[in-house]
């Protein structure tokens, strides 16, 4: 399943193996997002939830989407047809793994940097993906696109909608530094780059903004 490709693709891009399946915590229904409190359906929502000493997490995406990615895997060919919906399924399995992986070091996790790892994760896998379909070319229009055509959901709260966009604030500059770094050729540099990207994955909220305004 596209969904167990892609959480794969983000383990192994940061080194984060993860024992969940987040096929395992997948929800399909917009009835069962409506009657749990998740608002009003939309394509992607993580729900969270204490449970006792630990956490109930539920990642909704919507069965449209999925099944037009099990039509055309961008895993095997990502193009302008499929990427918006290979960025929704991102997003969630991104929600999803870096949630799991920080609650299983005991490390709370901000809305912000919950997001802007999120918008990170979709400009790394996405790259990766077309470098691996294409090895010769570097997507350069990818940071335009994702970046400056994307746009923040007017309906949201304003409190929400300003996560939003601090989130992609961050993870654009941050991305623009990598993406210099990243279009070189194999080697020390790329692997310098790789080793970033994967602490980077491991700072909380203060020390991923920090990086940025320092680095970038």
């Amino acid at each position: 399943m596209v969904l167990r490709a892609l959480q794969d693709l983000l383990a192994g891009i940061y080194d984060v193996p993860l024992a969940h399946d987040v096929r395992d915590f997948l929800v399909t229904d917009p009835a069962w997002l409506t009657r749990t409190g998740g608002g009003a359906a939309s394509e992607e929502q993580l729900l969270v939830a204490r449970d006792g000493d630990g956490m109930a997490i539920s990642l909704y995406l919507d069965a449209a989407v999925l099944a037009r990615l099990a039509a055309t895997d961008p895993l095997e060919h990502l193009s302008t047809g499929n990427l918006a919906d290979c960025w929704t399924a991102l997003e969630g399995v991104s929600h999803f793994h870096y949630l799991a992986f920080h609650a299983g070091h005991d490390h709370e996790v901000s809305r912000l940097e919950l997001e802007t790892q999120a918008e990170v994760d979709k400009y790394v896998a996405t790259l990766w993906l077309l470098r691996r379909q294409d090895p010769a070319r570097f997507p350069r229009e990818l940071h335009r696109i994702l970046f400056d055509r994307t746009l923040v959901d007017p309906n949201l709260p304003p409190q929400r909608a300003s996560i939003y966009r601090r989130a992609s604030h961050y993870a654009a500059r941050f991305c623009r530094r990598m993406e210099q770094r990243l279009a070189r050729p194999e080697g020390a540099a790329h692997r310098d780059s790789v080793a970033e990207l994967r602490r980077f994955y491991r700072f909380g909220e203060t020390r991923k903004v920090a990086h940025i305004e320092r680095c970038s």
